[in-house]
């Protein structure tokens, strides 16, 4: 069967995205660790391929306040990687880096919106040279976008831009943790399809 959207992709192939997402998922918890000067533990991350109402519903409906990250992907890879981020995920990082409390994320500066940006931009290389590193591709990452919002005011933004390729995504969900504390965080992989079956190609799995 032709992979003309995400509707399409069998068992092996989604196995196979699973796979780069726990690989990712690593790499991510390794470069925090490094960043924030302390060991971060991560548990087997769960990835899925979900509609948007449904990643709406597992993180708490669409009036949920989150800090989303949006990136995008350049090179041989086209498309978008989307982190989505709660207080606890917020309060862990920063209280580390700049050793102040989060409680509300209406209440961030312009230093906070700086380190956060950061953050993602280490979190996002980190899957992207996971995946680079797996297919042999050359992938490029822009600045992130930071932004706060209601859940379903930013799911809308990669609903509508990739609206051609269907209504699924591959949504990896992770649970950090470090000394006491611990967060989770939610990210959402949309490569181009063309893009999409560059990627298993290269791994080697037949279309």
């Amino acid at each position: 069967m032709a992979l003309n959207n995400y509707d399409d992709l069998d068992s092996m192939q989604i196995d196979v995205l699973r796979e780069i997402g726990n690989i990712g998922s690593g790499n991510v918890a390794t470069s925090l660790s490094e960043m924030l000067f302390r060991p971060v533990n991560i548990s087997v991350p769960v990835v899925r391929i979900l509609d948007y109402q449904s990643v709406v519903e597992r993180m708490g409906g669409p009036e949920t306040m989150i800090l989303g990250a949006m990136l995008s992907l350049e090179g041989d890879v086209t498309g978008m990687i989307m982190f989505l981020l709660h207080k606890e995920f917020a309060h862990m990082t920063l209280n580390t880096l700049l050793g102040q409390e989060t409680e509300d994320l209406g209440e961030l500066g312009e230093m906070e919106y700086s380190a956060l940006t950061e953050v993602s931009n280490i979190m996002a290389a980190s899957y992207v040279n996971a995946l680079s590193a797996l297919t042999g591709l050359n992938i490029n990452i822009s600045v992130p976008d930071i932004c706060i919002d209601m859940l379903g005011a930013i799911i809308s933004v990669p609903a509508i831009h990739y609206a051609d390729i269907g209504d699924k995504i591959i949504f990896i969900e992770d649970k950090f943790s470090s000394e006491e504390e611990g967060a989770e965080s939610h990210i959402l992989m949309i490569p181009e399809m063309e893009s999409l079956r560059k990627i298993l190609t290269e791994l080697g799995i037949a279309l």
